[in-house]
């Protein structure tokens, strides 16, 4: 055999070759395109990213001098101490009935997960026995008695202060008493 092609090949190559050219010229105009319609769309823009980024870049501190110096030092104390007190439960009431109504009746008027119930002398009776100081930290802290009954850290409101638990704690054993 010889190392020529016959006719009928050559034009088979030819045609193929133009094919294989007229493909690639397409796909070339395709991505072309589609580069152009890419630019020309407006880029998604996240509407808080100006804002996190004045908070990233915002000074950690200040410089107060002289009487308008401490006028602003006084302010800036007095709003962060307006928000701590927003940030603390039932606007920081230290009342034991009060945080009672709000938090712990829903499991301690039912008993649920074995809460004893208030007024209850019954359950409260072993309880207040190891003293006042074990259920303050259970409160706190959290419990899960062998009996499978549970309370969860201060109440399941991590916003409560220790003062509001142990407050609330006193009030519901003098309920017991």
């Amino acid at each position: 055999m010889s190392g020529s092609l016959t006719k009928s090949d050559q034009s088979f190559m030819r045609s193929f070759s133009l094919l294989i050219a007229g493909l690639s010229v397409l796909t070339l105009m395709l991505i072309g395109g589609a580069w152009l319609i890419y630019d020309r769309e407006p880029k998604e823009v996240n509407p808080e990213t100006p804002k996190q980024v004045a908070e990233r870049i915002a000074p950690a501190g200040a410089v107060y001098a002289g009487d308008t110096g401490r006028a602003a030092m006084q302010a800036a104390q007095e709003a962060a101490a307006k928000a701590a007190a927003s940030q603390v439960a039932y606007g920081g009431s230290t009342d034991g009935k009060t945080i009672y109504d709000n938090l712990c009746h829903s499991c301690h008027t039912a008993g649920v997960a074995g809460a004893p119930k208030l007024g209850d002398k019954a359950n409260w009776g072993p309880r207040i026995a190891q003293g006042l100081d074990t259920l303050v930290k259970h409160a706190i802290e959290g419990y899960k008695g062998p009996d499978g009954n549970m309370m969860p850290a201060k109440g399941g409101n991590p916003a409560l202060t220790d003062e509001q638990v142990k407050n609330a704690v006193h009030w519901i054993v003098d309920q017991a008493k």
